[in-house]
């Protein structure tokens, strides 16, 4: 089930591990994605789901694998809860993009335990948004799906 990726990116810490050319805490495989902890996590069982084949952000991922992903982090979240481990919620997290704080360019969904006092933290300024601006927004989306998602 180990085969290499399609596409790996020199580089690449998480090709490498794909490619079993770096060290990683494995917890799953299949065919489309591996599973292994965060070296540096947020909470003690933070996984990462990575997809074999190398794709920087959400857009560079085919529908498949996209679903596979997800379905492969909701499977984890779930051993999560189950395993022991300290866990009163899960925080399903993708960072697309560095300004969304994506460190490795390479596409991974966190599947985080929460725990009160767990330290880990997301803030915004939260406001309300006017609803003529929302439904300009609105508008703006519905076109974008009508152009194709894929």
């Amino acid at each position: 089930m180990t085969q290499a990726p399609e596409a790996v990116r020199d580089g690449c810490i998480f090709c490498a591990i794909v490619a079993q050319r770096a060290e990683a805490s494995m917890v799953y495989e299949d065919d489309i994605t591996v599973v292994f902890m965060d070296i540096n996590p947020a909470t003690p069982g933070h996984l990462l789901v990575v997809p074999r084949r190398h794709a920087v952000g959400l857009e560079d991922l085919d529908g498949e694998t996209s679903v596979h992903v997800w379905s492969v982090g909701h499977q984890m979240a779930r051993a999560v809860r189950r395993s022991g481990l300290r866990c009163d919620g899960i925080n399903l997290f993708v960072a697309d993009g560095t300004v969304a704080f994506q460190e490795v360019l390479h596409f991974h969904l966190h599947v985080i335990p929460r725990f009160a006092g767990d330290g880990f933290v997301i803030q915004a300024d939260w406001k309300a948004r006017d609803r003529l601006l929302l439904d300009a927004d609105a508008e703006a989306l519905r076109g974008a799906l009508l152009r194709g998602t894929d």
